[in-house]
């Protein structure tokens, strides 16, 4: 989920970037000079510190971050280099960081969590990027399993593959052969890698694959793709009209009938058949989160 954007610029000659940048690239492109012509404007070309480097260098080896997390690791970058320094706004913060990295087709991305609405954080490729860009990390065999895994969940209805269906497939794969056994231990495998997620026994597509891999999935299976009629992102879960069929996010759907005691679709005005979610409250989170912190500290000192 996340606002629609614009095109994203493409390579020249068509060729795709890829799946993301090593390291080395990126501090080459951090580490460069800012040419004098450009300097005091972050319009065009943000002016990096080591505040930044290393704030990008630990949201690489996530991968994916909740908005909370982010921001103390934004407040734990300042207090490792430069502790007397005011801590940026977190959006100009990373639009700084996301003015240099452009020129490497990639970008912080902002988006929230299917189920509940939490906002996110994740370091995307702005080129379309096809699974086997993931080839770095994973066999020819294993990526198939993956595409294997994404055909199943966009076909679904609920967003969901079942391991039983994916590990079917698993004759059918290209490369090396693969036990069903093995084939177990790859998808836990994309889920310690933030590709998946599994709940009771069925896979989606984890919120960092969503942000990754959005245009990927539009140009691939166009026909199977289903958009949110609220956000008009793209949707692997979420909540349908039974007469118009319309798709809304779970997050869109509490905000679209937040304040709503007779809840009526907004296409065809029938009645939305679907219990209403709450609306994702950071606010309430964290007194819950302090809350069961005061319990735990109270257990300890009771025993």
């Amino acid at each position: 989920m996340g606002a629609p954007r614009p095109p994203s610029p493409r390579p020249e000659g068509g060729a795709e970037a890829a799946f993301l940048p090593s390291p080395g690239t990126v501090w080459a492109a951090f580490g460069g000079l800012v040419p004098s012509y450009m300097q005091g404007s972050t319009r065009r070309m943000g002016i990096m510190t080591d505040v930044h480097r290393r704030f990008l260098q630990l949201l690489m080896t996530h991968g994916v971050l909740e908005e909370r997390d982010v921001k103390r690791l934004q407040k734990h970058c300042y207090k490792v280099h430069d502790c007397n320094a005011t801590v940026e706004k977190l959006e100009d913060f990373i639009n700084n960081i996301n003015s240099v990295l452009e020129s490497l087709y990639i970008e912080i991305k902002k988006g929230v969590t299917e189920d509940d609405g939490r906002p996110i954080y994740a370091l995307v490729n702005l080129a379309t990027t096809s699974v086997s860009k993931m080839a770095s990390d994973f066999a020819e065999n294993e990526l198939d399993l993956f595409r294997k895994a994404l055909e199943l969940i966009i076909d679904s209805e609920t967003g969901f593959a079942s391991s039983t269906n994916i590990l079917n497939l698993v004759d059918q794969l290209k490369g090396k052969k693969m036990r069903k056994k093995e084939a177990e231990q790859v998808l836990q495998k994309f889920v310690q890698h933030k590709w998946l997620i599994e709940k009771e026994g069925e896979f989606t597509l984890h919120s960092r694959a969503i942000l990754e891999m959005e245009q990927y999935i539009r140009e691939t299976y166009p026909d199977a793709v289903k958009v949110c009629n609220i956000c008009h992102s793209l949707l692997i879960q979420g909540q349908s009209c039974d007469t118009c069929g319309i798709r809304m996010h779970l997050p869109c759907v509490a905000k679209y009938f937040q304040s709503n005691s007779e809840p009526r679709c907004p296409h065809c005005n029938d009645y939305w058949p679907h219990e209403i979610p709450e609306v994702f409250d950071p606010d309430k989170e964290r007194e819950a989160g302090i809350s069961k912190s005061n319990k735990k500290s109270l257990r300890s000192r009771q025993h």
